[in-house]
């Protein structure tokens, strides 16, 4: 990037962060990687769960997450804060269990619940709950205290074993080749960031997703 073309990108930064009362301005500089188009697009074409957020959204996030990490817990009730403050946005939220057995059932329990229609539900219930999940029986019980049929739940981890492997084994090899080292991982528009995030954090990452789309050249580089 040439130098007037960083000092462009660092003042509109800087204005992004003031408009969204952003406390530490550097999130940019040494945080936020942009990836390639076409590894965004190869991320985003195709989700075998559903979407929280509006149909019509014009910025995808994406989030590798465990049911075990408490950065993802920290981001979590952000996220929901951002789903109501644009409706422009949507989330895809991509299981990647890497913090034990009972992290994997988990993220197994929560796909599976996408047979009963409560992927979503099931998701928000576990990823909010405020103790780590250190026992099967504790997934279990969360998930059928919103409802969810825990003998479908089981048959369904057995029947649809092999499609839930490819979920999980795609969502690793994503978070493998975007280099990320834990959870959680947000791609946002094509800026990939790994750390939890605040919702003015959200904010100006979207608004930057969103000029980025706009092919004006101001905020995103080439890559």
């Amino acid at each position: 990037m040439s130098g007037k073309r960083r000092s462009i990108v660092n003042r509109l930064v800087a204005v992004l962060c003031s408009l969204a009362s952003f406390a530490t301005c550097s999130l940019q500089a040494q945080v936020v990687h942009w990836v390639p188009q076409q590894v965004e697009a190869a991320i985003v074409a195709r989700s075998e769960t559903p979407a929280a957020g509006g149909g019509d959204a014009d910025v995808t996030i994406v989030e590798f997450l465990d049911y075990n990490c408490p950065f993802c817990k920290k981001t979590a009730p952000e996220l929901q804060k951002l789903l109501k403050a644009d409706r422009r946005v949507r989330i895809l939220y991509k299981e990647w269990p890497i913090f034990g057995d009972v992290s994997e059932y988990a993220a197994r329990s929560v796909l599976s619940a996408n047979w009963q229609g409560k992927f979503l539900a099931a998701h928000n219930t576990l990823i909010g709950a405020q103790d780590d999940l250190n026992a099967k029986s504790q997934v279990d019980s969360l998930l059928k205290g919103i409802g969810v049929d825990l003998k479908r739940l089981a048959d369904d981890r057995i029947k649809h074993a092999a499609e839930i492997d490819a979920v999980l084994d795609r969502n690793a090899a994503e978070a493998k080749g975007l280099a990320l080292r834990g959870t959680p991982g947000f791609l946002i528009g094509r800026q990939l960031v790994p750390t939890a995030l605040t919702l003015p954090q959200l904010l100006q990452l979207t608004t930057s997703a969103r000029m980025s789309q706009r092919g004006d050249g101001k905020v995103a580089p080439a890559r």
